[in-house]
């Protein structure tokens, strides 16, 4: 069955069922006793074992289906006479049941619960999470003068292959509980039902928690990614298994206030305070104020890697941090704050902008090479887009790519198209994979060839992706 329709063997015991349910009144004499009793005695095991475990919200209209064609099924077996009603009567009861139960396994391969592709490199991937405080920097989205900066990072990083039996982290938290209150905060934020993402919090990762570094002396380079407005810090989590398992520590920033619900130790949730007016104007203040702050946010978290790599932050990655390799990227809006960050911290050595807009209203020179990565251009982009990017990326003193990838749209380069319906307004028109694989494979590209030795230039590996466009320094 394909990955992507995901029905558990009591789902598909259901579906089968309810199938045969509606089929027996078609059937001849001989056999619909049979195929009745099996189906009705399959619909009723199903559906008590799935209410036990949990009944997902995808089942429900199969649930229904079979429940309106029970009696009508089961109903002749028991009169002496088994009469059925005229198949002119029955032709769109049967219509409307198996329709029901079709829409079953569609919502399953429309909002499915993601199915992570396995990390190619040679590494198995640890993760774990810190709560760091900037003790110098007040919260500016609090009144409370006391209140500091905090930022919640996750760290996917080179591991160990784990035990047998090793528990893959959850999709969106540290625990299940988490990953729903996210799931949640994440749908009111798209002002979507609840129940449409409730997959989200029961997916798991290819990562595990607390597992040790691999083996060697190896100093790994690191990239900070900061999310998209209102996302969260795991909205790339391929991306980031992808890369860590080639050598790649990834720091994954949930931005409080900004991110559609951080999970502060403590225990409290803090949603996001992030909104569109409407205005045009009004609207590109605000993301300039927000982007300021998460370039900020990236700095200090750069700052703070060499406290973990000394040993001052306890981790299991103390000594394998290259400090001196450390790249700022960031989706959306926090691909734009990757790119402020860049030129007000000389201490990025590259920077990775993912379909993000520069919203720094005075852009500056920079000295680190870029990667910009867009989305299909079409007559609904912002005409401003491209010509911006453009600028800010010729600032560069290093040489700087902009590769459009065909059949892309914003949302292609995260993990959404693992998990939204597949239309290519939402997430593109490429395979549910090839979005986030091509992501990652651009982003290897690239950081090879400027975070490690002897990397050479990318511009043949990051062509075979799309349109690509190199800015060298002096470039008219």
């Amino acid at each position: 069955m394909n990955a992507h329709v995901q029905l558990s063997l009591g789902e598909v015991l259901l579906v089968l069922s309810a199938v045969g349910l509606v089929s027996a009144r078609w059937l001849a004499p001989r056999p619909r006793r049979p195929v009745t009793i099996a189906a009705a005695a399959a619909a009723v095991l199903s559906g008590a074992v799935l209410g036990v475990i949990g009944l997902r919200w995808q089942m429900v209209p199969v649930l229904l289906g079979a429940a309106l064609a029970l009696p009508f099924a089961v109903g002749p077996l028991l009169r002496r006479r088994g009469r059925r009603a005229p198949w002119w009567l029955a032709l769109p009861g049967t219509a409307v049941c198996l329709a029901l139960i079709a829409a079953g396994p569609v919502a399953s391969w429309a909002l499915p619960t993601p199915v992570f592709p396995e990390p190619t490199g040679r590494f198995a991937v640890g993760t774990g999470v810190l709560e760091l405080t900037d003790p110098d920097r007040p919260e500016t989205a609090t009144p409370a003068p006391e209140d500091r900066r905090t930022v919640v990072a996750q760290f996917w990083y080179p591991a160990r292959k784990p035990p047998a039996g090793t528990g893959r982290a959850p999709y969106l938290g540290r625990t299940e509980p988490e990953a729903r209150a996210v799931s949640d905060a994440l749908a009111d934020y798209a002002g979507l039902p609840r129940f449409l993402l409730d997959g989200l919090p029961g997916a798991r990762t290819h990562a595990s928690y607390g597992l040790p570094v691999a083996d060697g002396g190896d100093r790994f380079p690191v990239v900070l990614f900061s999310p998209g407005l209102g996302g969260v810090r795991t909205q790339n989590t391929f991306w980031a298994e992808e890369l860590a398992s080639h050598g790649y520590v990834v720091v994954g920033l949930d931005h409080p206030y900004d991110s559609a619900a951080v999970v502060l130790g403590d225990g409290r949730t803090i949603r996001t305070e992030v909104s569109a007016t409407g205005d045009d104007a009004e609207d590109e203040r605000r993301a300039v104020g927000w982007t300021a702050v998460r370039a900020a946010d990236l700095s200090f978290v750069r700052a703070q890697l060499g406290r973990i790599d000394s040993g001052g932050i306890a981790g299991p990655l103390t000594g394998r941090l290259d400090t001196a390799r450390v790249a700022a990227a960031g989706h959306s809006l926090g691909g734009g704050a990757a790119l402020q960050a860049a030129h007000q911290d000389t201490g990025f050595a590259a920077v990775i902008d993912l379909d993000g807009f520069p919203h720094d209203p005075s852009p500056q020179p920079f000295r680190q090479p870029a990667l910009a990565l867009t989305q299909a251009i079409g007559p609904d982009t912002d005409p401003d887009y491209l010509p911006r990017l453009t600028h800010v990326l010729g600032l560069s003193g290093a040489t700087a790519y902009r590769l459009t990838v065909p059949g892309t749209a914003h949302l292609t380069f995260t993990d959404a198209p693992l998990y939204l319906p597949p239309l290519p307004s939402l997430v593109g028109s490429l395979d549910r994979t090839a979005g986030p694989r091509i992501t990652a494979a651009a982003s290897l590209a690239f950081l090879d060839a400027t975070l490690r030795d002897g990397g050479g230039d990318p511009a043949a590996a990051l062509s075979a992706y799309g349109t690509l466009s190199v800015l060298r320094p002096g470039d008219s």
